[in-house]
């Protein structure tokens, strides 16, 4: 079985001069992990919190450890506007996250929504198709691995908690069949305190997606504090490996889809340039149109 962690970065606040502070975009994303790697997965995740939070290996609880988050936006803060040693230290961060993701397999996937500049966001409605996309992507991985699946997302508001999985449980329970036969329930609601592994899902999104999205589609954007140069190492540093990452597929017309996805409203430019200029995203595998056993599941489950 695999699991898949999902988490947010921003907000639908309007993208205006008279709020240089608003997040210029907003994503929603995380990533997918085989269950025999979550314990595995997770000591190594809280070792790593002990590494850049020193004060945790004087803990004297493991509550404590796992209480305590090393949260995106300050590691992206630290990348902005820190000192030498805080830079240095974040992009060290980055670098361990992504080694994590990449020793136990993981696959990233997100929603990437540049804003336009005085045009109100509908973070409702943009959250809730974000979380139908990635919920697609999860069961195309799902059928190329014969398995089945579980989506973990960081819970926020129960009025903003329950329009979001909606569009799942409709294509779940639709009388023309079951959409997403790999998925075993709609998407469950977590949080970073209780679930480890949302901490990590925040730090990939909080602390390298999104400003890696600011510096690609929003250079120009000179009035807003997040829209920084100093995020170019990010992208540079960091933007190859984001790519490999990514699990993507080609649906039965043959369109490729998943991975990271960028709606770029401004400028229209393509989802590569998260990877670096002129970097093409790669091929993956090839989802049929059907693959099933009679039951319905993908074959071999």
């Amino acid at each position: 079985m695999y699991l898949c962690y999902i988490d947010e970065a921003g907000n639908g606040q309007t993208l205006d001069p008279a709020r240089p502070d608003a997040p210029p975009v907003l994503v929603v994303g995380g990533f997918t992990v085989h269950d025999s790697h979550i314990k595995q997965l997770t000591w190594d995740f809280l070792n790593i919190k002990k590494t850049y939070r020193p004060q945790l290996r004087r803990a004297l609880h493991l509550s404590e450890v796992i209480h305590t988050e090393i949260k995106g936006s300050d590691v992206r803060k630290d990348v902005r506007v820190g000192n030498r040693d805080q830079r240095r230290a974040a992009m060290l961060l980055v670098d361990s996250i992504l080694g994590l993701l990449e020793r136990y397999s993981a696959r990233l996937l997100a929603r990437v929504w540049v804003k336009q500049e005085g045009l109100a966001f509908n973070e409702t409605g943009v959250y809730s198709t974000s979380v139908g996309s990635l919920t697609e992507t999860f069961q195309a991985q799902l059928l190329d691995c014969h398995s089945r699946g579980v989506m973990v997302l960081d819970s926020r508001t129960k009025s903003k908690n329950a329009p979001n999985v909606h569009c799942v449980t409709t294509r779940k329970y639709r009388a023309g069949g079951d959409l997403l036969k790999g998925i075993i329930e709609s998407p469950v609601f977590g949080h970073s305190d209780t679930h480890t592994l949302l901490q990590l899902s925040d730090l990939v999104v909080s602390s390298l997606m999104f400003p890696i999205a600011c510096h690609a589609y929003l250079s120009d954007v000179t009035w807003n504090v997040h829209c920084d140069d100093a995020y170019r190492p990010l992208r540079e540093e960091f933007g190859e490996r984001l790519k490999k990452l990514q699990f993507r597929y080609q649906d039965p017309a043959g369109k490729w889809r998943g991975g990271i996805v960028v709606s770029d409203r401004r400028t229209a430019r393509p989802s590569s340039l998260m990877f670096g200029p002129g970097r093409p995203v790669p091929p993956a595998v090839v989802i049929p149109a059907q693959q099933t056993d009679g039951d319905g599941l993908p074959s071999g489950v």
